[in-house]
């Protein structure tokens, strides 16, 4: 079986196993949240390879715990977001004390906002559900328009430094792919500020293209081609979701601003 069967086969049940969660919603997809959360700093401490930093890793997983536990039981967001930026700040003293960097409580600030976004913006109600299909709409159809225009046009390489395969032709393509999915799912649900949502969906196909970029980054500094083996194909899970949850962060923040902290979703996605 070729690599890409193995990545079409993964990515098959994967997608299959998250929208039947995010159909659900409420506590079931806020404890998916957390587990993705919980992968990625696990994944985020192991690049590092840093076998002295047991302890500081060791503190940052408690208090994304805890974070994360207050988040799947429902607590307002606004005292959750303050107890992670205590425990960020904790974590960091912690680390700083013991002669460890900022590298745990890095991982606990990405990987906590990033659990933290994604729960509340699929939240309980329709507006969460349809922000959470635009969201993966949007990053699903980057990743595979990028992937495949970028290997049939070819073309200047778009970050060669940080990640030598991905092309701009690839970023344009799917750039487009992501707008045209995002508009897709938005005029389905019935959503009439299309052109608003396009812009969106073009930010947000972005964004996830960086998110991409920059996990890129962090494996090429500590020498590593993935950051784990869980998915077959994939690698580890921040390797299957870079791009996304940068992405969520990102629509998290501006859903907050406009309409709150607890209920992101109603600020772009109220039908």
């Amino acid at each position: 079986m070729s690599n890409l069967q193995l990545r079409i086969i993964s990515s098959v049940v994967l997608i299959t196993a998250v929208l039947a969660v995010t159909y659900v919603g409420g506590v079931a997809f806020r404890i998916l949240a957390a587990a993705i959360a919980g992968a990625m700093f696990y994944e985020w401490c192991t690049i590092s390879g840093k076998p002295g930093a047991k302890r500081s890793q060791a503190v940052a997983g408690v208090l994304l715990g805890v974070v994360l536990v207050a988040m799947v039981l429902g607590y307002a967001a606004i005292g959750v977001l303050g107890l992670l930026v205590l425990s960020v700040a904790a974590s960091l003293l912690e680390s700083r004390v013991g002669g460890q960097g900022g590298w745990a409580p890095s991982g606990l600030a990405y990987a906590g906002l990033a659990g933290l976004s994604l729960g509340w913006l699929r939240g309980d109600g329709h507006d969460g559900l349809v922000a959470i299909l635009f969201l993966f709409a949007v990053v699903w159809a980057t990743d595979i328009c990028a992937y495949f225009v970028g290997r049939s046009l070819g073309g200047p390489k778009l970050a060669p430094a940080i990640s030598p395969g991905k092309t701009q032709s690839g970023a344009l393509g799917g750039a487009v792919g992501g707008v045209l999915a995002g508009v897709a799912v938005a005029a389905a649900s019935g959503l009439g500020n299309l052109p608003l949502l396009a812009l969106v969906a073009f930010a947000l196909s972005v964004i996830s293209q960086g998110g991409d970029l920059f996990e890129s980054w962090i494996k090429r500094r500590h020498g590593v081609k993935d950051s784990g083996n869980l998915i077959p194909g994939h690698g580890g899970v921040f390797d299957r979701v870079d791009g996304l949850v940068a992405a969520a962060i990102a629509l998290y923040l501006v859903g907050a601003l406009m309409a709150g902290a607890d209920n992101p979703a109603q600020g772009l996605f109220a039908s």
